[in-house]
């Protein structure tokens, strides 16, 4: 039975499935964007970074590599209990919903890897870019790393199998409503699982309305981890940068 998608993400999120499926994305691709983009800021040395939705921490970890301060939150309880064994004195890890405002202020805060849009309510996706405002210091960047939504639909790729660690997933794609959708069903160990996707399609202009909402001010926008121009229907990311 499809998980309840009115918070689909705290099922899903929590699963191993959920990191199975996913566990060949590309490090080295993430590595590189986030030397591209902390250099592009400019953020100081030991500079503070919040990482927003981090998931596993494989952002947060290697920020804190190359020598800053870095919190990591997620709404997912197993995720953060995982990323936890790497925390030092300057990595750290908390379960927090990104829709409030966290207990302190940062040079930067990053939304990465697609990580908006999950919510139901259009007041959450709002909260969320009020509650990374109050997250940044005077001089504070926030960063939403979301998908080309406009190059997405384009480029559907309606059915598809995939087999990871002797599972195979059946992933459906499809529109509906504003939402990109992926339904995902797999047998494990002798059980059949069935869970579900959502996120809002959302569009530049759909951006700009809640920034100026919110009270934030959109600087940059780019296309790709190297940090290129913007084309609404060749990128396939969308990269904006905002005070």
């Amino acid at each position: 039975m499809i998980q309840d998608t009115t918070t689909w993400f705290t099922s899903w999120f929590d699963t191993p499935f959920y990191h199975i499926l996913y566990k060949d994305r590309d490090d080295t691709e993430a590595h590189t964007f986030m030397d591209t983009l902390t250099d592009y800021l400019n953020i100081p040395v030991n500079g503070t970074i919040l990482d927003l939705a981090c998931g596993k921490g494989r952002h947060a970890v290697y920020l804190n590599k190359i020598g800053y301060h870095v919190t990591g939150v997620d709404l997912s309880e197993n995720s953060i209990n995982y990323a936890k064994q790497f925390e030092n004195h300057s990595l750290h890890f908390d379960v927090h919903d990104m829709c409030k405002p966290y207990k302190r202020q940062f040079d930067a805060v990053f939304n990465l890897f697609t990580s908006f849009g999950y919510f139901e309510r259009d007041e959450d996706n709002l909260n969320t870019i009020k509650a990374i405002k109050s997250n940044l210091n005077e001089s504070g960047f926030g960063v939403i790393d979301f998908m080309n939504s406009e190059y997405i639909i384009d480029n559907l790729v309606a059915e598809e199998v995939k087999k990871v660690d002797d599972i195979t997933f059946h992933l459906k794609r499809y529109v509906s409503d504003g939402y990109i959708i992926k339904d995902i069903q797999f047998e494990a160990y002798g059980t059949p699982y069935a869970y579900q996707e959502r996120v809002r399609a959302f569009t530049l202009n759909e951006f700009e309305a809640l920034f100026e909402e919110a009270g934030v001010y959109l600087l940059d926008i780019f296309g790709d981890y190297k940090l290129h121009k913007f084309y609404s229907k060749d990128s396939e990311r969308l990269i904006m940068i905002f005070k």
